[in-house]
């Protein structure tokens, strides 16, 4: 029985194994839908092609799923999207796929992806193809000629006769995104029910993610740009509008977290958004990522009137040196006084942060403490630096400190980089110290306490998986005994 040339699997990885989904706290605290596959899903059923999604995860037990799916449905296409830390669960699930159906094709795509291009397919057989840059018209345009035409196909890195991976570049012209349909949620399973926002993040429940614009024009160290390079293209004001009613109308969303990199690059667009927000009620709030320099007060009063209940602003570090070196405009006053504009307008305030930076020193992190713990913010996020393939600072990395590239374990959990002159062991007791000092502060204890009535389904979740917490919170108690 031939497969079928017009159907696609696209699966999103796990990551590690499905034993340890349960244990892992920030699986618990947010499970974001993958978007870009469920827009990848939309496009070629548009283009009469045919294509479902499993989610490992939000499901973590997934192998047998796919297995019947492959066995029943019989696809001649594989599609997997990957982190840098979920790329070798790929390649698992890739050999079991075609120890199913020996002939199916397996088509990478996602950050890693384009940033290792042909090394993917050089060190992996079970990669037959690498989609680099968005991938809704490369795929489709994949599915329609067929493997064979593979060296046709702008985008694509693919094997020559010999075997080694000759790469077609990036396509020429990317896609207008107003042309697009919206993403294909109806095909992910338990959606929205299945996909959480981190905690004390939302108002109300059911919420979900959106993307409304692609790429950013900056150009941090730390930063991955392999996908979309430093270009921005953005859905309209109207599109925009269109696609949270739908969100609204068909699964019943209540609030949105915008995962664009910069929501607010374009004004007009943000003015115009807000506007049709408050002339059409739909009862919706959301959130949005920024940076400093592309807000002002009357712009957060408007986001306020239209709904916006909470700003994050990546701050990243709280010592200026240190921060000049990683990017542009490495202003802290100016970004204090724009978070003081945040809540003068009446807007939840989320600082996101990065602790092991190249040229990261004890002084610098407590510099950052003191720098955090003097502003007005509300909740924040300490990731624990990763330089990821893709990114400015990855060609340099080892030359700035100790590296242990095991791609599983770079998930910004861990401590997989140490810069000079700092021990891993004092960098996690730093970190540990940092969020407890956080948690300690009154102030901060009393608007968690307010999330109560503020974000009560949080607090649900919250008192519902308080033994993993609690778990969590006490293998951290013993991590970091020693100096503080």
């Amino acid at each position: 029985m031939q497969l079928d040339t017009r159907k696609i699997l696209l699966v999103h990885p796990l990551g590690y194994s499905a034993e340890s989904a349960g244990s892992d706290i920030s699986r618990m605290a947010n499970i974001m839908p993958p978007l870009g596959l469920a827009s990848i899903a939309a496009y070629l059923e548009r283009e009469h092609f045919s294509a479902d999604i499993i989610d490992c995860y939000a499901h973590p037990d997934s192998d047998a799923k796919i297995s019947t799916y492959l066995q029943a449905q019989r696809p001649a296409w594989i599609g997997f999207s990957c982190t840098t830390s979920s790329f070798l669960d790929a390649v698992r699930l890739a050999r079991l796929a075609k120890s199913i159906l020996p002939e199916i094709r397996s088509v990478f795509g996602g950050a890693h992806v384009s940033a290792l291009k042909g090394q993917l397919l050089n060190d992996y057989p079970a990669v037959d193809i690498a989609v680099i840059g968005e991938g809704e018209e490369t795929l489709r345009e994949l599915m329609a000629k067929g493997f064979d035409q593979a060296a046709t196909v702008a985008g694509l890195v693919w094997r020559n006769a010999a075997g080694g991976a000759e790469s077609n570049g990036y396509r020429s012209e990317a896609l207008e995104l107003d042309s697009l349909p919206f993403p294909a949620y109806e095909k992910l399973a338990g959606y929205p029910e299945a996909y959480t926002l981190p905690l004390f993040n939302y108002p109300k429940a059911p919420s979900t993610s959106c993307i409304s614009s692609r790429g950013c024009p900056y150009a941090c160290t730390y930063c991955d740009r392999s996908v979309f390079q430093r270009t921005f293209r953005h859905n309209s004001a109207a599109y925009l509008f269109r696609h949270v009613k739908y969100l609204h109308e068909r699964f019943g969303i209540r609030h949105i977290n915008f995962y664009d990199d910069q929501f607010t690059f374009k004004r007009q667009r943000v003015e115009e958004f807000c506007q049709l927000m408050i002339d059409n009620p739909l009862g919706m709030t959301f959130n949005c990522a920024v940076r400093a320099e592309h807000i002002d007060f009357e712009l957060l009063k408007l986001m306020k009137a239209a709904g916006c209940w909470m700003v994050s602003l990546g701050i990243e570090s709280g010592d200026e040196e240190l921060l000049a070196r990683h990017r542009q405009n490495a202003n802290l006053d100016m970004l204090a006084d724009k978070i003081r504009l945040i809540k003068k307008a009446g807007i939840r305030t989320k600082g996101l942060l990065m602790m092991g930076l190249p040229g990261e020193t004890e002084e610098s992190i407590r510099r950052s403490m003191n720098y955090v713990f003097s502003l007005p913010i509300d909740d924040f996020n300490l990731s624990k630096f990763t330089p990821f393939p893709g990114s400015p600072i990855y060609e340099k990395i080892h030359e700035l400190g100790d590296f242990d590239e095991d791609w599983e374990k770079m998930d910004c959990m861990r401590f997989q980089f140490v810069p000079h002159g700092m021990q891993k062991d004092r960098l996690e007791e730093l970190f540990i110290l940092f969020y407890k000092n956080h948690f300690q502060r009154p102030k901060v204890l009393l608007g968690y306490v307010a999330m109560m009535w503020k974000s009560p389904d949080s607090w649900k979740r919250f008192l519902a998986n308080l033994g993993a917490f609690l778990r969590f919170a006490k293998s951290n108690d013993r991590l970091g005994e020693g100096k503080s």
